[in-house]
């Protein structure tokens, strides 16, 4: 993948699979930044990355001398790098709100996403429930605001498109009647053109 804008010696070492890779590749697909993309899977994992990553894990960063590891911290860091389009608000108290949302989700979700994943079956189908009801829960959200809480784009959707991308692979279902606001909004996220460049080829695969 790859949206070239300008030339750039940046390296993104990422998951085919994994959401906090996808979340990154959203933003630079968003802003159109030229980089190279390293898929990284347990048959294919770079050497560099254990001297770059003190985790040697994915996500990583390296933009010249410059190596970040953490999600949250690259999508800012590129927001800030690459300014157009922002990807969050302007004022700082809107900007507040649109972290703290972030930090919700990586509080409240990501730990069911991988409980789903990774636990045992029976802590993996409490926490498939549990994800399944907070979604329903904030479907009316999208009623009055296109997007999460906002109306233009921002880093929260970035970080929400792909757990609800991931939710057949995750085996949620959600009953369409009730969730019409949400489904809405994900047909809206899906379908803009950096969702779809950002997407690997395993992701592709999860939804027909």
């Amino acid at each position: 993948m790859g949206v070239v804008a300008k030339r750039s010696s940046m390296i993104f070492y990422s998951g085919g699979d994994d959401h906090y890779s996808h979340r990154v590749r959203i933003v630079l697909a968003e802003k159109g930044v030229a980089v190279d993309i390293v898929e990284v899977t347990e048959e294919s994992h770079p050497e560099e990355l254990a001297d770059l990553n003190p985790y040697n894990s994915v996500p990583t960063l390296l933009d010249r001398d410059l190596v970040l590891y953490e999600s949250k911290v690259m999508m800012e860091y590129l927001d800030e790098r690459f300014p157009h389009p922002p990807l969050l608000p302007v004022y700082p108290v809107a900007r507040a709100q649109s972290r703290l949302w972030m930090h919700r989700i990586e509080r409240e979700w990501c730990p069911l996403v991988e409980q789903i994943q990774q636990g045992p079956k029976k802590e993996a189908d409490k926490a498939r429930k549990e994800l399944r009801e907070s979604l329903i829960g904030i479907s009316p959200i999208f009623e009055d605001m296109p997007f999460f809480m906002s109306d233009e784009f921002t880093l929260v959707d970035c970080c929400l498109a792909p757990i609800l991308w991931r939710l057949p692979v995750l085996g949620i279902e959600l009953p369409e009647k009730q969730v019409k606001p949400l489904m809405g909004y994900m047909e809206r996220v899906f379908d803009r053109e950096g969702f779809k460049a950002a997407l690997s080829e395993g992701e592709r695969e999860m939804r027909p």
